[in-house]
């Protein structure tokens, strides 16, 4: 385990044990703020990076999916830690960001705590990557809260702990990016993708206007799942190079992929209603795999793609480690592919 590894596993057992203890209010929640990077970056990973993609700049790091688990393992714990979930307006949504925050702080990031109010206050992460053309932004971003039954591990704790893994990965390798690079963790997405619309609202036109792209993950690790990339189909214009980034980065590794059409369903859409490129993986959720879905991906054709969609049993269990791993290379190839490009 490396020295940025333990600041994250030490800053966890701190938020289990403090979030066990007492619960945020709305008279004492912090407000929106910002933190200033931290003093030093940690050292760069020991593992051997992956073969390059056909994109400008450097070629992008393996990110180890161990290292992605082990977020997993951390955020079922602060779950159990704060009654079971990590729901909107439940302290184990804000523990669960305060470790995701506690990590990005001491890689260097600037960080931002977006507090909201929706039946309860719900909180943003916003995390930026200092360099890169502040008018050229490129976003990605990945729900942070549950639902009340459960962990909510693959729901989102999946695309949370990918997001931060590359996020730190991005923070070794320093690839001093084109364009703005900016890391999003949403609160209230359960209850009706209030934490997203609250940020995509507040932010004044010329801002809106900076932003390139916005790629949304969640759900990338479903027990029983597919490769499912964001159709670009009716989205703004732009989104279609996402698409095809995404599809082109599964062909290369030998994985057929299908469209999929999430509407309304997930943080990508209140970008899109503004005008803004998105696009996303998703690996299904309460929908039945086919047989011709099955003989593509494995797994049981007939079945959910994840039966333990917003159930008690959504555990560290109930993950597909090889799904999980290879949508995160997909983010990374997304990240380091669109980050590099000008904007």
């Amino acid at each position: 385990m490396g020295a940025r590894r333990l600041l994250v596993a030490a800053g966890a057992a701190a938020t289990v044990a403090l979030a066990a203890c007492s619960a945020p209010t709305e008279t004492s929640a912090p407000s929106e703020t910002s933190a200033p990077p931290g003093p030093s970056r940690a050292p760069a990973s020991s593992s051997p990076p992956a073969p390059p993609v056909s994109s400008p700049g450097r070629p992008v790091p393996d990110v180890p999916v161990a290292d992605v688990q082990a977020h997993l393992v951390q955020l079922q714990r602060i779950a159990e830690a704060n009654g079971g979930n990590r729901a909107h307006g439940r302290p184990g949504h804000l523990a669960g960001l305060e470790y995701v925050r506690s990590a990005l702080d001491a890689a260097g990031y600037t960080t931002t705590l977006q507090e909201f109010s929706s039946g309860g206050t719900g909180y943003n992460l916003v995390a930026d990557w200092p360099g890169g053309d502040e008018n050229a932004v490129m976003m990605f971003g990945a729900h942070a809260d549950g639902v009340a039954a459960g962990p909510g591990i693959n729901d989102n704790g999946s695309g949370t702990a990918a997001l931060l893994e590359v996020a730190l990965t991005v923070a070794e390798q320093d690839p001093r990016p084109a364009r703005q690079l900016r890391f999003a963790w949403w609160g209230a997405e359960e209850v009706g993708l209030v934490g997203s619309a609250h940020y995509v609202r507040r932010l004044p036109a010329d801002e809106l206007e900076r932003i390139d792209g916005y790629l949304n993950f969640d759900m990338i690790a479903s027990p029983n799942g597919g490769y499912f990339v964001y159709s670009s189909s009716g989205q703004p214009e732009g989104s279609a190079a996402f698409e095809r980034l995404l599809n082109g980065h599964f062909a290369d590794a030998g994985i057929e992929t299908e469209p999929v059409d999430l509407a309304g369903r997930s943080d990508h859409a209140p970008f899109a209603d503004a005008g803004i490129p998105t696009g996303g993986v998703f690996t299904g959720a309460e929908g039945t795999k086919t047989p011709e879905q099955a003989r593509k991906w494995g797994g049981t054709a007939g079945k959910p793609f994840d039966p333990c969609y917003h159930r008690a049993c959504d555990t560290t269990a109930n993950i597909d480690p090889e799904l999980l791993g290879r949508t995160t290379a997909a983010l990374a190839a997304a990240v380091w592919t669109l980050s590099q490009e000008d904007g």
